[in-house]
């Protein structure tokens, strides 16, 4: 076994830090993303609102808003990966699965089945099916696994 000296150790501790700056710099920045997609949400809600006829909404338009929507939840839930990670310095799976399938479901959502190729909206099917069983079966084995 490898004897670590103080020099490794301080520079260990000097990229833990770095990384965990990092962190706090992309926390940062996610509450800015988060704040102008609240903005682009509402931005896009009214531009669909005062458009004629004024107050009404189409399928279209209520689907963009739900694009829109969308892209803040995953955005939020990003924030709150990167909060974990800093908090328990250990990637949680079932938060990033949870966030992956929130991307999907945002992909189902706003695909426009008339102009994709039919193998495209398979595929999407087989990745949103692969990703709900993955996140079923990581929510099926306990926190804590003891012998």
């Amino acid at each position: 076994m490898k004897n670590v000296n103080k020099t490794d150790d301080f520079f260990l501790w000097l990229l833990k830090n770095v990384i965990h700056l990092c962190l706090k710099t992309l926390g940062l920045l996610m509450v800015a993303v988060i704040l102008f997609g609240v903005i682009d949400v509402a931005w896009t809600l009214y531009q669909r609102l005062i458009a004629p006829p004024v107050f009404i909404l189409t399928i279209g338009d209520i689907l963009a808003t739900f694009g829109a929507f969308m892209v803040v939840l995953i955005a939020i839930e990003i924030f709150q990966n990167i909060i974990l990670y800093l908090r328990d310095d250990v990637i949680h799976v079932k938060i990033v699965l949870s966030t992956a399938l929130m991307a999907i479901a945002r992909k189902v959502i706003i695909l426009d089945y008339n102009e994709l190729e039919p193998l495209y909206i398979f595929a999407t099917g087989v990745v949103l099916v692969a990703t709900g069983l993955t996140y079923y079966y990581v929510h099926k084995i306990p926190d804590t696994v003891s012998d």
